[in-house]
């Protein structure tokens, strides 16, 4: 067989179809690894490979797409990566024969890369590196690169590539219906930036069906005269009877087949839920358009266009609160939680009272301990119009994808809202309904991120948003973490993210906040003192064992458990958070009180000193 660069040069090329959705179809449930499947079910794949070549694949792709570093340690198989890559090239060789090219797939790391996660570039690289490694030495005919969503990751994914090997690299993307990938950005900047990387073929493949995908595909041939490929869904996914049905036909695949191929697609398959019935069709279409194919005019790259972005807002003027903290004043914030009903009765009552005690700020919570409770952002809105006293809501990312978050922030701007602390969110297991479904798209670090972008005029993608929003940007931080350099790690994240203040878990042992803080360079970042003042033994207990990130020494515990008598230790309880305002306040600038079970009161008493 020729090589596939050259076989490219003067024919349409047959791609196959779906792997993962035929492999559930076949009884493997998704609990499993597929890509493991190659050692423990090689007939299966097999089967799949030349059921493939039989409709009329001229390239099948190895079973290979989640084999790579981070998703086979998340299913302890890392130890057999080079096993399962290289297995797959020869499942793969065995049904091609001499019918077919045999293309290693390669999809995205399943990691969130900084400022939205923990990943690094250099990390990803060295993930793909190690795989396309490999599946060069298991004797790929070419790579191809499916289903990934951010284009930085495919940037350094091609670059991993071309650092092992110079086989030919088909690059695809994936978008929303909307055009834009899961960061926000748009079709033009995913085109122009993939014809600046060394790929082969560029193109599309997964989330949308062949309608939505001949759109993109007009637009991408207006900027690009790069060899095109797209895999579109067969349509979208109807959930019925426990299994997911793709609804789009064979017949209605062989339709749009000829269409890709007029608008000048060169390389075509099926992704989700396509079949080797879907591939005969799209095989047949494709011999009725085979010609020689003359090689396109080059029409130009378009570029991208780069305006200059609006002044953000200066620190002092985002809010009362950092008015205060710039001019060097200490500020207190009292935690609410919102209600469980739409009783709202007794958290304005509470509001009326922090508001004439003088309390900066309540701060609000954002379903905490997973709980199912009034949205923090309504709680805020309330307060702030019926009341007149500023607010800090607590924003998770366990609820919301990247795209909601991003309409609540800038929902939150026009009602109002300016002092933000951005959390990632306990997981649902440890709340009120275990089986809710977490999203978390991005954690804490990449909301910072999203927050100082739309800061600076511009949305995840990158665009231009107008005015930009004016949020103070808070963070939290557990001194007492079980894996410390992990949080410093991230606090560090955080800050060059673009947090402002940070407020800790709550403060029952100095010693181990001073130890944390000379780890850390706070730089100008603000550090409010978290402040809980305990009601009893067993509320201390409970926070002790029960609280994810709340450390009590038992020297507390001690201490209230000499007493008796409820008032007795709720009479320490507060002494004991009353000694802690007093220890902190030398190197903080606030605290952050709560207000056990809504008694305000209590949070008024430990915070009397600096409110007085």
């Amino acid at each position: 067989m020729i090589s596939f660069e050259e076989y490219l040069k003067d024919n349409l090329v047959l791609l196959d179809g779906a792997m993962g959705s035929l492999i559930y179809e076949k009884g493997v449930f998704i609990d499993k690894c597929y890509d493991e499947l190659n050692l423990s079910r090689p007939d299966l794949i097999k089967t799949i490979h030349e059921e493939y070549v039989r409709a009329g694949s001229r390239v099948i792709e190895t079973n290979t797409y989640g084999a790579n570093r981070f998703k086979l340690k998340s299913h302890n198989l890392y130890d057999q990566i080079e096993r399962i890559n290289q297995t797959g090239v020869s499942l793969a060789r065995e049904a091609a024969e001499e019918n077919a090219y045999v293309a290693g797939s390669m999809g995205p790391g399943g990691v969130e890369i900084e400022p939205w996660g923990d990943a690094t570039l250099e990390e990803v690289f060295e993930v793909y590196a190690e795989q396309a490694g490999f599946l060069r030495q298991g004797g790929v005919d070419l790579f191809i690169l499916e289903t990934i969503q951010d284009i930085r990751e495919m940037e350094q994914a091609i670059k991993a590539i071309r650092s092992v090997s110079d086989l030919p690299v088909i690059a695809m993307m994936t978008v929303g219906e909307d055009g834009k990938t899961r960061y926000g950005v748009d079709l033009d900047d995913v085109t122009f930036r993939l014809v600046n990387t060394e790929a082969t073929v560029i193109g599309l493949n997964c989330t949308v069906g062949p309608k939505s995908m001949l759109d993109f595909v007009e637009s991408m041939s207006k900027i690009s005269d790069r060899p095109l490929c797209i895999m579109p869904n067969a349509g979208r996914p109807q959930y019925t009877d426990g299994r997911m049905i793709y609804m789009s036909t064979p017949d209605y695949f062989s339709v749009y087949t000829k269409r890709f191929i007029e608008k000048g697609v060169r390389v075509l398959g099926g992704c989700c839920g396509t079949t080797p019935e879907h591939i005969s069709k799209m095989a047949n279409a494709l011999a009725m358009k085979q010609t020689r194919i003359q090689h396109s005019i080059k029409i130009g790259v378009k570029p991208v266009t780069e305006e200059p972005l609006p002044d953000p807002v200066p620190v002092e003027e985002k809010s009362n609160i950092s008015k205060k903290l710039t001019s060097g004043k200490r500020v207190v914030l009292v935690e609410m939680v919102p209600p469980r009903s739409t009783d709202i009765r007794k958290p304005l009552e509470g509001a009326r009272l922090l508001l004439e005690s003088k309390v900066d700020a309540i701060n609000i919570p954002d379903g905490p301990r997973a709980s199912a409770r009034m949205t923090g952002l309504a709680l805020a809105v309330l307060l702030q119009n019926q009341v007149g006293i500023e607010t800090v809501i607590h924003y998770t990312c366990r609820d919301r994808n990247l795209l909601g978050m991003q309409s609540d922030l800038l929902g939150a701007t026009a009602l109002g809202i300016k002092n933000i602390l951005a959390i990632t969110g306990d997981p649902p297991m440890i709340g009120d309904y275990p089986q809710a479904t977490a999203v978390f798209d991005i954690d804490a670090i990449g909301l910072v991120h999203l927050i100082s972008n739309l800061n600076h005029g511009i949305d995840v993608g990158e665009k231009l948003i107008g005015a930009p929003t004016g949020f103070f940007t808070g963070v939290g931080v557990d001194p007492n973490s079980v894996n410390l350099e992990n949080e410093i790690h991230r606090f560090e994240m955080k800050k060059r993210a673009g947090a402002e203040y940070v407020i800790t878990q709550p403060v029952f042992d100095i010693a181990s906040l001073e130890s944390f803080l000379e780890k850390i360079e706070l730089d100008d970042l603000f550090l409010i003192a978290g402040i809980w003042p305990l009601v009893s033994l067993r509320n201390a207990e409970f926070m002790k064992n029960e609280v994810p990130g709340v450390f009590v020494p038992d020297s507390v515990i001690e201490q209230i458990a000499q007493y008796e008598t409820k008032e007795d230790q709720l009479k320490a309880g507060i002494e004991i958070a009353q000694t802690m305002v007093d220890r902190v306040l030398s190197f903080v600038h606030g605290i952050q009180v709560s207000a056990p079970f809504g008694r305000y009161p209590l949070a008024l008493q430990v915070a009397e000193k600096i409110l007085s």
